[in-house]
């Protein structure tokens, strides 16, 4: 039997047994080393992002883990073997569609669901990485990674991803660029690393009063500038760093609040690039599209991470160049999922949380 944590509603997680998965030519098994925990989740624990209706699953879509059993021809397909660690990809496509044939992987209508997202009535139910085990689906994508690397910092592999996918590959950030990072949280400092490593000249990040820590952080990544929103106007405070020109890129990152996009918008100079990445949990944005326009601004919506950035996000943590232990605040184990949830969503008085992992102890 394997242990895993499900969720039923809001708010609701509770420890469950399934039986272990029976491993076959194509597919395999992972034990669970750590899996981290981003905002997406705490909005879906909390039920901001939970449908009525919505079966229960086992969340966890950035796990990480050791190569358990795998079959023989998934051997070969993944390139490893039992004992081998690999980064774990959400998204299960077909890989044989049109969209997958041309790399748009992330678009396929055929896939079959995805890691932290499954049910668990689809078989064999354990989808997700809050988990001891972990089932690996004959099209789920891996991606090796060194074993030296401790856990909780290997699992950065996919915040850092979305910084690199969401900088450059979305926002285009180049040489001598202004990039405006609004929010501070994990993947707000893994967007300065890359924004700084695809040579950005300025770099300047947002945030809360409660998220000094976090500022002083992205400081210490690379942010050449941080603004203080509860004291400071965002878009007045970019025109006077800027000189007037406001900046080239904007990532917009702040989970559930819209005045941001506002700012966003405000922020980005004609021509400029605006990355929507932050979610809302369906609450409306009130645009006025007028001044896209006469901007000429290009809004982009930022969905997940793919595999070139997952590679890119691998080379930066085995590089050793970045403290990414810096990060890394708090460890939890398998049963204090919710703690872990409610600790990095700022519910735990005195805890400053930036990077949370839960990792399960068999």
């Amino acid at each position: 039997m394997v242990r895993a944590m499900v969720q039923t509603g809001p708010r609701q997680l509770e420890m469950r047994e399934f039986p272990r998965p029976v491993i076959g030519p194509d597919d395999g098994l992972v034990r669970i080393e750590a899996c981290g925990i981003c905002g997406s989740d705490v909005e879906q624990y909390r039920g901001h992002m939970w449908q009525e209706g919505r079966p229960p699953s086992i969340p966890g879509h950035e796990p990480l883990g050791v190569i358990e059993e795998v079959g023989e021809r998934a051997a070969k397909r993944w390139n490893v073997e039992p004992g081998d660690r690999v980064a774990v990809e959400i998204i299960v496509p077909c890989h044989t569609c049109d969209l997958c044939v041309q790399g748009r992987y992330q678009a396929c209508p055929n896939r079959r669901g995805g890691h932290g997202v499954s049910p668990i009535t689809q078989e064999p139910s354990l989808w997700g990485g809050y988990a001891d085990f972990m089932y690996l689906h004959p099209d789920t994508i891996v991606h090796k990674m060194r074993k030296d690397i401790p856990a909780d910092i290997a699992v950065m592999f996919n915040p850092l991803g979305a910084g690199v996918r969401w900088a450059i590959d979305y926002g285009g950030t180049k040489l001598g660029d202004t990039v405006l990072v609004l929010g501070p949280g994990q993947r707000g400092i893994a967007a300065t690393i890359a924004a700084k490593m695809a040579g950005a000249k300025t770099v300047i990040v947002t945030g809360l009063a409660r998220d000094k820590a976090k500022l002083d952080l992205a400081v210490e990544f690379g942010a050449d500038h941080t603004i203080n929103v509860d004291e400071e106007d965002t878009v007045e405070r970019v025109k006077e760093i800027t000189g007037g020109k406001l900046a080239d890129v904007v990532l917009e990152l702040t989970p559930m609040a819209t005045a941001p996009v506002l700012d966003a918008i405000e922020s980005v100079r004609h021509g400029g690039r605006v990355v929507l990445a932050g979610l809302k949990g369906g609450r409306a944005v009130e645009l006025k599209t007028d001044r896209i326009i006469n901007k000429g601004a290009t809004l982009v919506g930022a969905f997940g991470v793919d595999a070139k950035a997952y590679i890119q996000a691998i080379e930066i943590i085995e590089s050793g160049r970045f403290p990414l232990e810096k990060l890394h605040t708090h460890t939890f184990e398998l049963a204090d999922t919710v703690k872990a949830l409610e600790t990095l969503g700022g519910e735990i008085e005195g805890e400053e949380a930036v990077h949370v992992a839960v990792c399960p102890k068999p």
